[in-house]
């Protein structure tokens, strides 16, 4: 995580103003460099819960990629406003035998406040993989399967599939070419 987040921040400061202004060159960034540190099919699955269950192979594969996607808008713009400078990895607590660790960072903000920043990973066939991300005692995936569970219930999962590829086509819409 730390070398993964380095080298993305490094990427960022070397062009800052052009990540600020095209969100789709952090998107690119986050694609090249974060994603290989993250499972998110395991995440995927886990914002499902019970309904991954009953999802066709063609819907969780849609969701997956929805569910990125959304990750990408909720923080990519915040993405674009770290530097490398400004993010501090702590020391490692916990039992790597129990599968499953916490990588715990402070991000400073223009204010210079801190915000922690954890990342939880579990051991992966291709080494160890991050599944969650929490910003200040928020888990992403905690957060979005509560937002989408209830949807789902009502809605269906094509439903909200469909939702969350138009939200990524819209934003995609605004991002300058």
């Amino acid at each position: 995580i730390e070398s993964a987040a380095t080298r993305l921040l490094q990427a960022l400061d070397a062009d800052r103003e052009a990540a600020r202004k095209d969100p789709k060159r952090v998107h690119n960034l986050v694609d090249e460099i974060l994603l290989p540190s993250f499972d998110t099919d395991y995440s995927a699955r886990l914002v499902l819960g019970k309904h991954w269950r009953n999802a066709s192979p063609e819907h969780r594969r849609q969701f997956i990629d929805a569910f990125y996607q959304s990750l990408l808008r909720n923080y990519g713009a915040a993405l674009a406003e770290f530097t490398a400078d400004r993010m501090v990895v702590l020391p490692f607590r916990g039992d790597l035998a129990s599968g499953q660790a916490t990588v715990r960072t402070e991000v400073k903000r223009n204010d210079g406040t801190r915000v922690p920043v954890n990342y939880t990973l579990r051991p992966t066939s291709a080494g160890w993989k991050a599944w969650d991300v929490t910003i200040e005692g928020i888990s992403y995936v905690r957060n979005f399967r509560n937002d989408v569970g209830a949807e789902i219930d009502q809605r269906g999962l094509a439903s909200v599939i469909e939702r969350l590829e138009t939200e990524a086509r819209i934003d995609a819409t605004k991002r300058p070419r």
